[in-house]
This record gives C-alpha cells, sequence and structure tokens, in this order.
C-alpha cells in the first residue's frame, strides 16, 4: 500500500462532514455555536437575538442575515474535536431559502435533524427531511428546548413516525421537563447528566456525568432529592422508570446498520441554550455518522479512499469580501488528495485549470490551505467566473458527479432600475447573484438582457436580491411581482414556443443556458399543457448542460 493510500485510509477516517436541517426557531444557529464552543473553534457563543446590541452568531455574516436574525446563506464551519475532522454545513432555515439548503444537502454524508420539543415536527423540518431522505443520508435528532414547557417524549417519537414515517431509537432520555427538568437519562452508558444552570449561556459548563447502575440506584434516588423535595422527586423517579420500561418493551433496539442507511434515527435531548447535552451529542454523533461516502457520477461509483482528486461545486458566493468583490466556489472533495497549485480537469468546459487560492472558511474569516481530503469543503476564488454550481473537477479522465439540481421557481417577479446608466452593474450583479442560487434569471426571447423575469422558491429571497444588489453592487432596483406561480423546462418534440406564448396562461422565456422555460398563471393551465402535450416533458428541474 502507497503512502498515499496510507494518508487517504487515516484522513478519511477521522472526517464528518454533516448539514444541521430545522424550522426556522428550532434553535439551530444556536446549536451550531454550541458544537464550535466545545470544539474549541470559538470562546463566546453569540446568540440570535432581536436586539441591535446583541453580539451576532458566527454563521451569520451578510449584513442582511444581522439585521434580521436569521439565516439565509449557508456557512461552511470546520473544526477539530478529540482528533476527528468536523465539516459542518449550517443551512438556512426560513423555507424562502430552503434551494440553498436542498444544494448544501448534497455535499453531506449525514444531517442534523433539530426539533423544537414544544412544537414537535413543523412543516420546513418536514420538507427537508424528504430531501435527506431522498439521498439516502442518516438522520441524528437532537430534540431541543427541553429546559421550556414541551410534549411529551412519547409523543414526539411517536410524531416522528407518523408524520415522517422514520423509526427512533432514544439515546438518551429526559427527567422532567420545563421547570422540573433535571437532566437526561443516557441509555447506552446508564448515565445522569444533571441539568444545571449558571445564569452565564455562554459559559462552557463541562458537566461531570454521575455513572448509575440504574434508576433505582441510591445516588440517582439522591441527586433527584436533593434539587426537588421528595414528593417531587418521587413523581420524577417514577415517570422516568415507566418511560425507560415501555421503551424496552416497545421501542425500537439501536441498530447502527439501519442508521446508516437511513431508515432509523438515534434521539438526544437536552438545551442547547444552556449547552446542556450538546457534548455529549457530539460525541456520540461522531461515533454514529459515517465517514466519507461513495459518490455516484456519469461512468461508475467513486470511492473516497481512490488516490486520484476529485470534488464537485455546490455552492457559490459573490462578494463574501465586499472590498473586493470577490467570488469564491465551495468545492466538497469527494476522493483523492487536494493539493493546493494543483492542475484539473473542468469537466463541463472540457478544460484544465489550476487551483492556485483555496481557502478554507469561518463564516467570513478565511486562510489559504495547502491540502484537503474527501469530506473536506474547500473554497476557491473564481474571478473568471468559469465555474458553476453542480461543476466536477478531477484528475485522470473526466467524468462528473450527478448534477446539483436547479428546482422550479414558484414566485417570479420582474426588475426595473432606478438609474438607468447602472444597467451595466445590474447585468453584472443579477449575474453573479443567479449564479450564486440567490435568484434564477430568465430571458425574454429576442430581447438578450433586456427586461429579465426573476425567479425564485421562496419570496424572500426577491427581498435579499434588492438588498443585495443595493450594497453590493450600488444598484437600486424596483420589483415587481408576476402572477405566475409554475415554471417548467421543456424537453421533447414539436413545442411550438410562439403558441404558449400568444395564450394568456402561459409564458416562453429561455434560462441561462438558452433553454426553453414555461411559466404558468395557474395549476389548471399547467395541467393542460400536460394532457393536451404528451409529447413534451415538462420539468421540475433544469437540465444539466454541458456547456
Amino acid at each position: 500500500m502507497s503512502v498515499l493510500s496510507n494518508q487517504l485510509n487515516k484522513e478519511v477516517a477521522r472526517r464528518r462532514t454533516f448539514a444541521i436541517i430545522s424550522h426556522p426557531d428550532a434553535g439551530k444557529t444556536t446549536l451550531t455555536e454550541k458544537l464550535l464552543l466545545y470544539g474549541g473553534a470559538i470562546h463566546l457563543a453569540g446568540a440570535v437575538r432581536a436586539k441591535a446590541n446583541q453580539r451576532n452568531t458566527t454563521s451569520d455574516w451578510m449584513e442582511i442575515e444581522r439585521q434580521r436574525g436569521i439565516s439565509i446563506s449557508t456557512s461552511v464551519l470546520q473544526f477539530e474535536y478529540q482528533g476527528n475532522q468536523i465539516n459542518l454545513l449550517d443551512t438556512p432555515g426560513h423555507k424562502d431559502f430552503s434551494e440553498d439548503t436542498y444544494r448544501t444537502l448534497t455535499a453531506a454524508d449525514a444531517a442534523v435533524m433539530l426539533i423544537d420539543a414544544a412544537k414537535g415536527v413543523e412543516p420546513q423540518t418536514r420538507k427537508l427531511f424528504e430531501v435527506c431522505r431522498m439521498r439516502g443520508l442518516p438522520i441524528v435528532t437532537f430534540i431541543n428546548k427541553l429546559d421550556r414547557p414541551s410534549q411529551e417524549p412519547l409523543d414526539l417519537l411517536d410524531e416522528l413516525e407518523k408524520v415522517l414515517g422514520i423509526r427512533s431509537c432514544p439515546m438518551s432520555w429526559p427527567i422532567g421537563q420545563g421547570e422540573f427538568f433535571k437532566g437526561v437519562y443516557d441509555r447506552q452508558s446508564q448515565e445522569v447528566l444533571f441539568f444545571q444552570t449558571s445564569g452565564e449561556a455562554n459559559v462552557k459548563d463541562r458537566l461531570a456525568p454521575r455513572k448509575v447502575t440504574g434508576v433505582d440506584d441510591p445516588v440517582f434516588l439522591s441527586l433527584i432529592s436533593s434539587s426537588e423535595g421528595d414528593d417531587q422527586a418521587k413523581e420524577l423517579h417514577e415517570k422516568l422508570k415507566n418511560d425507560l420500561d415501555l421503551l424496552e418493551m416497545a421501542g425500537d433496539p439501536f441498530d447502527h446498520a439501519k442508521v446508516l442507511a437511513g431508515q432509523l434515527t438515534p434521539v438526544f435531548f437536552g438545551s442547547a441554550m444552556n449547552n446542556f447535552g450538546v457534548q455529549r451529542f457530539l460525541e456520540r454523533f461522531i461515533d454514529l455518522a459515517p465517514c466519507p461516502q461513495p459518490r455516484m457520477s456519469t461512468i461508475r461509483v467513486v470511492e473516497p479512499k481512490e488516490e486520484k482528486f476529485s470534488g464537485f461545486i455546490f455552492k457559490i458566493q459573490a462578494n463574501m469580501d465586499p472590498s473586493h468583490r470577490d467570488r469564491v466556489a465551495f468545492m466538497r472533495v469527494c476522493s483523492g488528495k487536494f493539493t493546493r497549485g494543483m492542475d484539473v480537469k473542468h469537466a463541463r468546459l472540457e478544460k484544465t485549470v489550476r487551483l492556485s487560492k483555496p481557502l478554507n472558511f469561518f463564516a467570513q474569516e478565511r486562510v489559504i490551505i495547502e491540502e484537503a481530503w474527501p469530506g473536506d469543503i474547500v473554497g476557491l476564488l473564481d474571478t473568471s467566473g468559469e465555474l458553476r454550481i453542480g461543476d466536477t473537477l478531477c484528475e485522470g479522465p473526466a467524468f462528473e458527479y450527478e448534477g446539483v439540481p436547479r428546482f422550479s421557481p414558484e414566485h417570479f417577479a420582474g426588475v426595473s432600475i432606478r438609474d438607468p446608466m447602472k444597467r451595466k452593474q445590474l447585468k453584472k450583479g443579477l449575474d453573479q447573484l443567479s449564479e450564486e442560487g440567490v435568484v434564477q434569471v430568465y430571458r425574454q426571447r429576442g430581447f438578450g438582457d433586456k427586461d429579465p423575469v426573476l425567479g425564485a422558491v421562496g419570496a424572500l429571497q426577491f427581498e435579499v436580491l434588492q438588498a443585495r444588489l443595493k450594497s453590493e453592487y450600488s444598484v437600486d432596483v424596483k420589483i415587481e411581482k408576476m402572477p405566475f406561480v409554475h415554471a417548467r423546462w421543456i424537453e421533447g418534440t414539436g413545442f411550438d414556443p410562439d403558441f404558449f406564448e400568444r395564450r394568456e396562461d402561459s409564458r416562453c422565456l429561455e434560462d441561462r443556458d438558452g433553454l426553453p422555460v414555461l411559466l404558468f398563471k395557474t395549476d389548471w393551465s399547467l395541467r393542460w399543457a400536460e394532457e393536451n402535450y404528451k409529447s413534451l416533458k415538462f420539468l421540475k428541474t433544469a437540465p444539466i448542460v454541458k456547456k
């Protein structure tokens, strides 16, 4: 075995690359901060607050994110923990930015599903869960905010199965909840972690667990009694025993193979805001989550331990450094060793490119790196604008990984510039922000770049576009919503764009690659087209274009 093969085996085995998915306000960014805190990547966690004087979270770096207190763009955060390299993809929780999350999940090997203990499974969680299921990603669940009034834990497990259709295996179990939340019982190690409030949420409290022989251990009983009166302690003890007995009889046993296949989700309980249960969760997650996995390409399955380098672009971010108007392409390394300055094949453009400025990111902070391994996320400065979302870079014979999809928009708008002298800046801004995935830009047939039509999965994306055009390109625009509700890419024979253009309920445009896209005003008009034009395919995702 070669030296490189030995290195690959070692580096692949110690890497974990995952994304966090949740509904807005479930505590996702707070959990991210606390994972970074325990990993030693930061020393003070910033909480998301509405108050202007609060410190901003590390992962939210855009000005508009800081103003609104929400994540609207995926952040790449990397740190080491107990000898393991952790690549954490903090994704937007808001439904209007779900397309960015969909793309990011293509770069992850696992997902953490964060659930608010009071609200249970919410709509955005369900939507993102389905994307994970389609990709077969292992999912580990963290049920958050146990220190607040919440649903019964057994009801939450039942909801996971009924709403999401996935079986669960609790790795820990809460002792009380809300104002009577006293900690969690680790079912695997038979340890008790007691909840202690210090009054300072940013303090990294490495609480030492207490090993007990079981829930009837006198040490366990004395710990509960010392914090509560005898009656309350007895009630908490009895409920814990009954719940654990029921789990043993009717619950699913732990099966790591089912976890890796995405058929069983391990469940942990805690409070991210108070740092409770986060460290234990991180330790167990490293054992549960898979190392970098094989990837399907156009020619075969590519193993991460293959010596030839390969990777794909899953995200473009313009103007991370506004003073330099830069453009960064985020690449997931899939196989082999990446080294600074290496020459690789750009599969779509069929040309050789040199990767001379690779970066490691921590929100806006950046460091030039010399090497990276499968599972790592590398930022590539792309001054020429040659890289697109979905592009494959590789050594050896060219191939392409399965494409990162462009999803059909659900909201549409026209854009007009307030200062006609800035049309050039507007075109540049729309081109760059559309490549980044903020919006999709469609052109009217025969009109070139005049009067473009914008498409977005979520309506709030238009507001983000407007704000970023003004702050990053000094272009003030007016956004006017249009009455369309569906967009479909067209494939097949016998397509007459002029016919659909003449109809009042549809419109034919072209996307960035010149492919025809039909916009429909109603569900009925889309169904009519599908039923009357059987020779055409009406696609929800854009076809992959080679050049």
